[in-house]
């Protein structure tokens, strides 16, 4: 019999069906050290926490964070709530003992990463760990990507191109939801999906951005007020509202193994709905992947004759390849929920293991300085602004 750990998540929007998706779906293909129990689920409203709940498979709803982590039948908090309540939440549960993943960008801040990475580092020492959702991790061609990175099979890094494009606010009379205020969600198409990018390419190369150059744009500055925060305006409209974020994001940087990056991150790219692509070139090969094609990876071996070289596609669904050979025949291919299924499979293993989930907080704090750096580039126009920490 393996012991249960209870699980109390906080938010059950588009993040939250897909972590509840997960916590449901890990016990049935991977043979796990602890049993995760869905214990609670937490949100504002009582009548709609509470239908969420029984939809998504969770024994309890609570109105108020704060009693689901006073919870005894709860050890793991799942924050899955807009950026500028991930530091509350986050420090609250680990000063109550309780293991956290939390959705990224880790924060909205640098100073409110830094907190919490601080708070992490503490916990640890007392058994209890952190870690911040970068779920494109758990891919199988990107984790396959890093794997041969690190084994040497395209030598030297010399360039990284990195991609994310979605076109779902091109229409400007789409509402000014929170993701496009940046008191809620910190910044826009950088921390959102630049924040994915930036992770990703690190993760492949496992070097890191020493620094950047970078500009920000909002095409759509004036937007529909949302049904949920529309007030009545004198002639009895909803209104409109200014956004506060970036709506794209564009920068190129250098890596601490001296190669050269570029990224860019943008709502506005008409066609694509979640195209997160990367590219590395090294002195020995090269390596592409497209999400929208997120089960190939195209390798392309350069120590080949010319007459024999190019990129070729590798369908990456083996059961020898990370973390495929726990669900479908080859070529049966994966989809997006996998990526969590797998985030939190490993995230379990690392607990009862006792050892430190990745991406860290720390890892969290390292990309959001990223992002600060991008934003102060923008801004100022430097030609180079140093990574801090880097």
């Amino acid at each position: 019999m393996r012991p249960a750990v209870g699980i109390g998540m906080i938010g059950y929007a588009f993040m939250g069906r897909v972590h509840s998706h997960a916590w449901r779906s890990v016990g049935a293909f991977f043979d796990l050290p602890l049993k995760p129990s869905m214990v609670a689920l937490a949100g504002r409203s009582a009548a709609a926490t509470a239908q969420a709940a029984e939809k998504l498979g969770w024994a309890h709803a609570e109105t108020d964070w704060k009693r689901l982590i006073d919870r005894d039948d709860v050890q793991i908090v799942d924050i899955c709530t807009p950026g500028d309540s991930h530091a509350e939440i986050a420090v609250a549960a680990l000063q109550a003992g309780k293991h956290v993943i939390c959705e990224k960008p880790l924060a909205n801040t640098v100073a409110e990463a830094e907190a919490m990475a601080a708070v992490a580092r503490a916990a640890a020492e007392r058994g209890v760990h952190a870690m911040v959702a970068f779920n494109y991790r758990r891919v199988p061609a990107i984790a396959l990507a890093r794997q041969w990175v690190a084994e040497g099979r395209i030598g030297q890094i010399r360039h990284v191109r990195a991609q994310y494009l979605q076109d779902w606010i091109v229409d400007p009379e789409f509402p000014l939801v929170w993701r496009l205020q940046k008191d809620k969600a910190g910044s826009g198409a950088l921390g959102d999906i630049g924040a994915h990018i930036i992770d990703t390419a690190e993760f492949i190369t496992g070097e890191r951005l020493t620094g950047v150059s970078a500009l920000t744009e909002t095409f759509v500055k004036e937007r529909p007020l949302a049904a949920s925060s529309a007030g009545l305006s004198a002639g009895g409209g909803a209104g409109t509202g200014t956004v506060t974020v970036d709506d794209a994001a564009l920068f190129i940087g250098r890596l601490s193994g001296g190669g050269l990056a570029s990224f860019e991150a943008t709502r506005f790219a008409t066609g694509h709905k979640n195209a997160l692509r990367v590219e590395v070139n090294g002195s020995l090969g090269s390596l592409s992947f497209d999400f929208e094609s997120m089960n190939e990876l195209w390798f392309h071996d350069h120590t080949l004759p010319a007459e024999e070289a190019g990129f070729r596609r590798i369908l990456v669904t083996e059961g020898g390849h990370p973390y495929a050979g726990a669900w479908w025949p080859p070529g049966h291919g994966l989809g997006y929920e996998h990526s969590f299924t797998h985030e939190v499979k490993d995230f379990i293993e690392a607990i009862a293991a006792g050892t430190g989930p990745e991406p860290s907080f720390d890892d969290g704090l390292r990309v959001q300085r990223v992002l600060a750096a991008v934003e102060q580039s923008a801004a100022d126009g430097s030609r180079f602004t140093t990574v801090e920490g880097s």
